[in-house]
């Protein structure tokens, strides 16, 4: 949400407010995804995180530029947890995170997981859609 305008920020919340009223619930039918990297040679994302310390240790780490990463996908609503889901490749390697990963992701475990389940309609909140829109 950071990242959006205000005029953006406010899409969303016009979506909820004219949607709300056509649900019963509609707050249970939402679901809310994102994914997450988590580095695999303890480096730690500086922009996410701070350490404090009252002395300074005067020492340094060397990291390799790329660092090895594992890209970790989950989605929550009110019936539960979808995930995690690990992206990887055929060989087991980690992958990163393009757009024809994300799809078969979505195509190929996410969907028939969600019809395991009864439910009628949902709205999927894409992390880079501005506005959610419905895929079941």
């Amino acid at each position: 949400m950071n990242r959006l305008t205000p005029e953006q920020r406010f899409q969303i919340v016009q979506f909820y407010f004219e949607n709300n009223g056509r649900a019963r619930d509609f707050r249970s039918l939402i679901l809310f995804s994102d994914e997450v990297h988590f580095w695999l040679n303890v480096y730690v994302n500086k922009q996410n995180c701070r350490i404090w310390s009252e002395a300074n240790p005067q020492m340094y780490v060397e990291t390799p530029l790329h660092p090895e990463k594992l890209a970790v996908w989950c989605t929550s609503w009110a019936g539960g947890i979808f995930g995690p889901y690990f992206f990887k490749n055929d060989e087991g390697h980690n992958v990163t995170v393009n757009g024809d990963r994300y799809r078969a992701m979505i195509t190929n475990v996410f969907i028939p997981e969600l019809n395991n389940h009864d439910v009628q309609e949902l709205w999927f909140q894409h992390v880079t859609q501005l506005v959610p829109q419905s895929i079941y």
